[in-house]
This record gives structure tokens, sequence and C-alpha cells, in this order.
């Protein structure tokens, strides 16, 4: 028996061992490549939120305190107006009251 006979069995399975590691690596390659770009979004997420909301601002600007005010004063006037029309019925003295108080500036 010649030391050949030993070699050619140890030679094939190591080329299948190798095309095994390359299919497996090929196949991990892009798992990597997400792990890495997901690393890379969590580590510059403070660059990231901020980004977002500068093209945000641009696309939907902030209100002035002037306009939010008025926003604000709108709203309690709806409210105002909402409970006196729910208390109109059973009573209207209070109602009233909060239509008044609606209704001033």
């Amino acid at each position: 028996m010649s030391l050949l006979a030993f070699a050619l069995p140890a030679e094939i399975a190591l080329f299948d061992a190798s095309a095994l590691l390359a299919a497996a690596a090929s196949a991990l390659r892009p798992l990597l490549g997400l792990g890495v770009l997901a690393t890379l979004m969590v580590y510059f997420r403070p660059l990231w939120m901020g980004i977002l909301r500068a093209a945000l601002m641009l696309i939907k600007p902030r209100k002035s305190l002037e306009q939010r005010i008025a926003r604000s004063k709108f709203k309690g006037q709806q409210l105002m107006r909402r409970l006196a029309n729910d208390q109109a019925l059973s009573q209207p003295n209070l109602a009233n009251e909060l239509r008044m108080l609606a209704g001033r500036d």
C-alpha cells in the first residue's frame, strides 16, 4: 500500500470542506453586512435623529408663539362650547355661563 492511497481521500475531503466553508461564508456575508449597518445606525443615532428633525423642519416649520397661543385659545373655546351644549338641557344657567366664558377674548 502506498502513501498516495491515504493522501487522495484526504485531499478530496479537504476540498469538500473548503467548498462548504466558502458556501457558508457567502451565506453569512449579507447578515454580517446588515449587522454592521445596524451597528452604525445605533452608534450614529443622534446624527440620524438630527438629520430627520432638520428635514421635518424644512417640510413643516414650527408655528410661531402667537399662532400656538391662538390655537390653544381656540381649542379652549371649543371645549367650553361643547360643555355648554352638553349641559344645555339639564342646567341652562351653567350652559349660558359657559357660552359667555367661551365667547370672551
